[in-house]
């Protein structure tokens, strides 16, 4: 089972796939009704409208909102949607954890006792309540089906005590120049970070036209010869500054790693101050395979 956003995901989804699997479209019908059944595509129901529009035109998935108050069926509408699916075939019943990256948060509590109640009304459907860090939390979360979408990209999704997994996305950028900077230089735009002795530096063909987050600025590093080499100053457009002081693999054209198996997804995040989702994202689509490597 796979799980888009939309149906134009969806249906590229499909074509990559072939007819085996089943391919739920997270955001539900709306005026794709026909695209959804042209390429199998399973919708997820999150409201009386999209009921009433699939028209149970073949098998959905029912999303009951347990306390995201995102999407989804809400409490005082459960008798009208069971009325409305009689005739549906329910792939799946499911609902989302707001705090689940808080595997001690009370609400996750609240919205599983919320979620069995809910599902007592569809007692032959299938049940999935946690993503990546729901799963975490423990067996009681997991039901018939989790649902792990950033842990298959290497992070475990929790504010702390992450897992290590291995490491699906890779960023390498080539060193363009090396220079030696005496004392007292500065570096990059505003002068942020003054050299407090000699130091070699390296300038890496990676910034944030490229999806490297401008607020890694004087937090993040490069890994190069099995060491972090600190960012000195700010990410620029399509450059940034790392201290290589002592590192004899630092040569233009070696390549640095800003995100991979020596740089953690979970860590970078962190570092950003950010969720690691957003560093996918935000990297996808946007690297410039002629200057870094993904």
């Amino acid at each position: 089972m796979f799980f888009t956003a939309t149906s134009q995901e969806g249906a590229r989804v499909r074509r990559a796939l072939g007819e085996g699997p089943q391919v739920f479209v997270l955001n539900g019908p709306s005026d794709d009704v026909d695209a959804l059944q042209a390429s199998k595509l399973t919708p997820v129901l999150n409201s009386l409208a999209q009921i009433k529009a699939w028209e149970a035109r073949g098998p959905a998935a029912l999303h009951i909102d347990t306390g995201m108050n995102r999407l989804g069926i809400g409490p005082e509408e459960l008798p009208h949607a069971m009325s409305a699916l009689k005739e549906t075939s329910l792939a799946l019943v499911m609902s989302h954890l707001a705090c689940s990256s808080d595997t001690k948060h009370a609400i996750n509590a609240t919205q599983l006792r919320r979620f069995i109640d809910a599902s007592m009304l569809f007692p032959r459907a299938p049940l999935s309540l946690a993503a990546t860090a729901g799963a975490l939390i423990g067996a009681d979360y997991h039901f018939d089906l989790i649902r792990p979408g950033v842990g298959l990209y290497g992070s475990g999704a929790l504010d702390a005590d992450n897992p290590t997994l291995a490491a699906a996305a890779t960023i390498e950028a080539p060193i363009l120049q090396v220079r030696d900077v005496e004392p007292g230089e500065t570096f990059g735009y505003g002068a942020t970070y003054t050299a407090a002795q000699k130091m070699r530096t390296a300038t890496v063909a990676l910034g944030y036209a490229d999806g490297y987050l401008r607020s890694l600025s004087g937090r993040g590093y490069g890994v190069l010869g099995g060491a972090k080499r600190p960012i000195l100053g700010r990410v620029s457009m399509d450059l940034i500054i790392i201290d290589v002081t002592g590192c004899a693999e630092a040569q233009p054209g070696a390549m640095v790693e800003f995100l991979g198996p020596n740089a953690p997804l979970d860590e970078i995040a962190q570092l950003a101050g950010t969720a690691p989702y957003e560093i996918l994202t935000t990297f996808a689509g946007t690297v410039r395979k002629t200057g870094a490597r993904a």
